[in-house]
């Protein structure tokens, strides 16, 4: 199958490229390499066919012509709460009109589907645990606000055009690749830091549970949506917290020494316990996360420590 990734020079992009071209699937990729969006020119897998292009611009038609891609997995986004609660304007007009973009060139030139990265950050502060596709979803930031619409979007091309869709909900995604110097992505800051010899921040009291689920898992529930999930979104996430304090453990057990611990308060908007039912993936993706906690945490620390630079 002929598959567009967007952003696929970015983290978790880059880890759906690999998976898809293993899977035997011809490759192209669409990513503007924005420096606070984490697409990295060494991050595109050479078997890919690689375009650098914003998914807002016009001369997003003549990649689709191109290619003809018969499925698109859309991760490219402006992924930063902070960058959008800073600057709505622009989060809206990537994330909204970026897709919109998309969603039209993929019905002129006769795309059968789009998996589009969702994200947890749809549901906001939620009163029961653990979180599955019927929660109430109550976005608390623009970027949560986006990635909802983006979904509502995609069922009215579906309903509208006929485009068929699967909504992936990424729980809090690791591994090899992350940006180490962003404002999330705590495994990555942690490991970074730790083999550096420099202090870490925990907030709270560092008992704070996520749900921590790695890169090639999430890229491997692409790979499955791309046949599977018709219309539908699925929570993709492990099903288990994590605390704060265990991660910084894990990641002083691997690397093999502690580094001073800065405690601060905590941030407004932090949620303290947030994990997922992930039994509908399960179900009618046949998905579940198999990375264990500590071998992706292995990983993660491995590919630092190949690239001190970072």
């Amino acid at each position: 199958m002929n598959v567009l990734v967007t952003g696929g020079a970015g983290f978790i992009g880059s880890h759906v490229v690999d998976t898809m071209i293993a899977a035997g699937h011809e490759v192209s990729v669409v990513d503007n390499l924005w420096a606070d969006g984490g697409g990295r020119r060494e991050h595109i897998n050479p078997a890919a066919t690689f375009y650098e292009i914003d998914v807002r611009d016009s001369g997003l038609s003549e990649v689709f012509e191109k290619e003809k891609p018969e499925a698109i997995c859309h991760l490219a986004a402006q992924h930063s709460v902070k960058i959008s609660t800073d600057d709505p304007v622009l989060d809206a007009q990537v994330n909204i009109l970026g897709l919109i973009n998309l969603l039209q060139n993929a019905v002129k030139f006769g795309t059968r589907k789009v998996v589009f990265a969702s994200s947890g950050a749809t549901y906001g502060t939620v009163e029961k645990m653990p979180v599955d596709e019927e929660t109430p979803r109550n976005p608390e930031s623009p970027y949560g606000i986006t990635k909802m619409a983006s979904e509502f979007y995609l069922r009215y091309w579906k309903d509208m055009y006929g485009l068929d869709f699967t909504a992936l909900r990424y729980g809090n995604v690791y591994g090899p690749r992350q940006d180490p110097t962003g404002e999330a992505g705590v495994i990555a800051i942690f490991a970074r830091r730790i083999l550096k010899g420099d202090s870490v921040r925990i907030d709270w009291d560092g008992e704070q549970q996520k749900d921590y689920v790695y890169a090639g898992d999430v890229a491997r529930a692409n790979l499955l949506a791309l046949e599977k999930g018709s219309g539908e979104a699925f929570c993709i996430a492990t099903g288990k917290g994590t605390s704060v304090n265990a991660l910084y453990q894990g990641l002083v057990k691997e690397i093999g020494h502690e580094v001073e611990v800065v405690r601060a308060p905590k941030r407004p908007g932090d949620i303290y316990l947030t994990y997922f039912d992930c039994s509908k993936a399960a179900e009618q993706l046949g998905w579940k996360a198999e990375m264990p906690l500590d071998e992706g945490l292995r990983l993660t620390v491995e590919y630092f420590k190949e690239h001190p630079e970072l």
